[in-house]
């Protein structure tokens, strides 16, 4: 796999080597619990609030307001259940059309209980007007989630003005920026955000572990019960390795996310300008400024149908990149919700391709992937018309 080129970093990142030079240890001489009271499950403990320190940092908050959880997506749920605790029928949640299915099947999952739900629409390059929620929040809005950054377009949304909007009527603001945190500030005392979900793996740290930051004062119905650990929201024996390399992701990712933000943005414009000059037909999903520095969603105007073939003879060529998120892989066959929601006819909806870089990428794998790519190029179906 030495020569493979990794263009899936919205799917997962590799490890940094300093992140795992930091678990090591925990994943073998300091192995106690961080709630023995012993010398080894005192350092166990130390270790844990330090990387609790660490990932406030990146936040900008205080370490008392980060949970630890197991992924991202426990914490998208532990954010939605826990805000509704005992569900009455005058509850209700706001969510954007596009959000990852954490969000989406928990708010279905809710709605079976009792909880109404409204969903808000986006324009054609994946952006929630403000405006919108403005329409829907009523006095019972308990809570408003909107993703921060789209894991399949990589369009921002507008967090702060969502969030000012929410609290005007009495909600509680959410957001999932599990694509954002550690790529792009998200500086909770700026977006005055009360519940934000993390992720480590998606900034080159492990798989397994996330959490949730839980603004003071906010309460939380708990989401695990057992032995108290998480302020009591998330109960269990801490995965210690696991939180140390989040830990250490963090601290790297906050002290280096202006200058990788500024390098990943170059390689991203120069593939978009490559792919533009080797196909005619080529269009950009999702807004062209307002998105992830490192992430690309494009469309290819007539040959939708050929994104597959595209994807395998690249993955053929050592290139991975993906069709849509990995979690909705199962469902490949079937048009993105997301470009539905944005405007795309079903055809188009299932045409795209999603690139995107992270830290270990270079301008020669830029390089050999716009090669590859104009290779593919006379194997595809003729292009009979298109419309942009």
């Amino acid at each position: 796999m030495q020569d493979y080129v990794y263009f899936d970093n919205s799917a997962t990142t590799p490890l940094d080597p300093r992140v795992v030079d930091t678990m090591q240890p925990f994943l073998s001489g300091f192995f106690g619990n961080p709630s023995s009271l012993h010398g080894m499950g005192r350092e166990a403990r130390q270790s844990v609030e330090n990387a609790r320190r660490q990932v406030a940092g990146m936040l900008r908050v205080d370490p008392e307001e980060i949970v630890f959880t197991g992924s991202g997506t426990e914490s998208d749920n532990m954010a939605l259940c826990g805000s509704v605790g005992a569900v009455d029928t005058n509850c209700h949640i706001i969510t954007s059309a596009i959000e990852h299915p954490a969000i989406l099947e928990t708010c279905r999952y809710l709605q079976q209980r009792g909880v109404d739900v409204s969903y808000l629409p986006v324009d054609s390059v994946g952006l929630v007007d403000p405006a919108s929620l403005e329409t829907v929040i009523r006095p019972t809005t308990r809570l408003v989630s909107v993703m921060a950054a789209n894991n399949v377009v990589g369009t921002l949304q507008p967090i702060r003005e969502l969030a000012h909007i929410a609290h005007q009527h009495g909600a509680f603001f959410h957001t999932d920026a599990v694509q954002a945190a550690g790529k792009v500030p998200v500086d909770v005392r700026t977006t005055q955000a009360d519940l934000v979900s993390l992720s480590a793996h998606k900034i080159h740290g492990p798989k397994g572990v996330g959490a949730l930051y839980v603004r003071k004062g906010v309460s939380l119905t708990p989401f695990i019960h057992g032995g108290g650990q998480e302020h009591g929201l998330r109960s269990a024996t801490e995965n210690v390795a696991g939180i140390v390399g989040f830990g250490e992701a963090a601290r790297i990712a906050q002290e280096t996310m202006s200058e990788e933000a500024a390098r990943l943005v170059g390689l991203r414009d120069r593939l978009i300008e490559g792919l533009q000059s080797v196909f005619p037909n080529v269009y950009l999903i999702g807004h062209r400024y307002l998105r992830l520095p490192g992430h690309i969603c494009i469309g290819f105007a007539g040959q939708e149908g050929e994104a597959i073939k595209m994807l395998l003879a690249l993955d053929e060529a050592g290139i991975a990149v993906s069709t849509g998120s990995a979690c909705s892989a199962s469902h490949a066959h079937e048009p993105s919700y997301i470009l539905l929601a944005m405007g795309f006819d079903p055809i188009r909806a299932r045409g795209s391709l999603r690139i995107t870089l992270g830290r270990f990428n270079t301008d020669d794998e830029v390089n050999r992937f716009l090669q590859v790519m104009r290779d593919i190029f006379p194997t595809l179906r003729r292009l009979t018309s298109y419309s942009l």
